[in-house]
């Protein structure tokens, strides 16, 4: 009788069970499945030049897909390997998005290579290649040439880092009225504006970065409003110089 009260107790717990899983399985069907659940939107945060368009294509993403099977770190994967995007995130919103955060990489400026010229970010990282200039408002950076390097390597000079890391620091408005980066010595860096008349910013060595890059950020803001002609400044040391036009 022991034996066959434990064979229909296990038998019940089977039944049990296997009517918890049919349950279980019908309402994820549900969710996963139901029209209600699908993809319909991709809402894009942070984008200035990439479009909806393509996040679909490069996340391999298609409105209509049932939204849970979609897998957020899957696509963060495939949209991080694109060189456009410095950094990503990916999440649902329920019942029917997708949000995609991101940050694009942009040109900081330009340098002389073997067969043209090239766009670099903030990194030291190759974004663009072409063998005409085209006219950008970044700087040039002269008197360095990158060999050997393509789109997505990164430059590997130390100087021309250090350039970078300035340029980075500087504002947006001040990045702009800069023509030239120009190395004239080992540890010596000039700048030119974009101006009719240009004015020349000796920088000196790449050290007191962030003191350096504060200091241009002011006088290329007084630069116009000045009605003096300046020749030159420098803020190679602690007291900046500068020298009017005769």
């Amino acid at each position: 009788m022991a034996k066959i009260r434990r064979v229909r107790r296990s038998g019940r717990r089977l039944f049990k069970g296997i009517v918890f899983l049919i349950i279980v399985g019908a309402i994820l069907g549900f969710f996963v499945y139901v029209p209600f659940f699908t993809l319909k939107e991709v809402k894009l945060i942070g984008a200035e030049k990439l479009t909806v368009e393509d996040i679909l294509k490069v996340g391999n993403i298609y409105i209509g897909e049932p939204i849970f099977q979609l897998e957020t770190n899957d696509i963060t994967t495939r949209l991080s390997k694109d060189l456009r995007i410095e950094s990503v995130t990916v999440r649902r919103i329920v019942p029917n998005t997708i949000e995609v955060t991101l940050k694009e990489r942009k040109p900081l400026a330009t340098i002389v290579c073997d067969y043209g010229y090239l766009d670099l970010d903030k990194s030291g990282k190759i974004l663009d290649s072409y063998k005409n200039l085209r006219e950008m408002k970044i700087p040039m950076i002269t008197g360095a040439q990158v060999q050997d390097k393509y789109i997505g390597d990164e430059v590997d000079d130390d100087l021309v880092k250090k350039i970078l890391e300035f340029l980075q620091k500087l504002a947006p408005e001040s990045l702009n009225k800069l023509s030239e980066v120009a190395i004239v010595a080992a540890d010596y860096v000039v700048a030119y504006t974009d101006t009719e008349q240009a004015v020349q910013i000796r920088i000196g060595k790449m050290e007191r970065l962030d003191e350096k890059a504060h200091l241009v950020d002011d006088f290329l803001r007084d630069l116009d409003n000045n009605p003096h002609e300046v020749e030159y400044v420098d803020f190679n040391y602690t007291a900046p110089f500068i020298k009017l036009a005769q």
